[in-house]
């Protein structure tokens, strides 16, 4: 499929709203890739595609990790929503025909992050954070440093406003965003 080919495959399967991020988060992460010499076009098709898992009501999640052999911890159980990350990294070989490991690993990422995420992984994760449609708090604070902070810096600030959002929200946190933070912590990335 071309890239047009895919985006009216998306729009014809994700809520209006939902399309329009997607296409806010492919154009964001092209000018990530831009900055940090990362492949953009894949990381224009990995931003389009980020969220096509997002096609299933949260109630079908589990069921339809599981068809796949998804592994569900209880995390994702208690937060089924979580799950749209993994379902999409598969949706993008069965109905798109994309057959990338990269693409499909930044999709699988774009979550809950990585331990040892990838520049496409992690251009990915944060377009998804600072698209233009986002509105919160610290948004625009995030999105200057997607202009002027090192691609590590960015993203440990984007998982350390995450985990405060979690907290704050009262919800739980997953074990591989804290281990992501961790990870960059350890890197030196401060």
């Amino acid at each position: 499929m071309t890239y047009d080919e895919m985006k009216e495959a998306l729009k014809k399967r994700l809520k209006p709203k939902r399309f329009t991020h997607s296409l806010g988060v492919a154009e964001t992460a092209v000018f990530l890739a831009r900055r940090f010499g990362v492949d953009e076009e894949k990381a224009r098709i990995a931003g389009l595609l980020h969220d096509c898992g997002r096609e299933y009501e949260d109630s079908a999640l589990i069921h339809e990790a599981e068809r796949r052999g998804i592994p569900v911890s209880d995390v994702e159980r208690a937060m089924p929503i979580l799950l749209h990350a993994y379902i999409g990294a598969r949706r993008v070989r069965e109905v798109y025909g994309i057959k990338d490991a990269a693409i499909e690993q930044a999709i699988w990422r774009h979550s809950v992050g990585a331990e040892d995420m990838t520049d496409l992984d992690k251009v990915i994760w944060f377009a998804d954070m600072i698209e233009p449609g986002r509105a919160y708090p610290e948004v625009e604070r995030l999105r200057r440093l997607s202009r002027e902070a090192s691609l590590d810096a960015m993203v440990l600030e984007g998982l350390t406003q995450t985990i405060l959002f979690v907290v704050r929200e009262g919800h739980l946190i997953h074990p591989v965003t804290v281990a992501a933070r961790n990870a960059l912590l350890l890197k030196g990335s401060t």
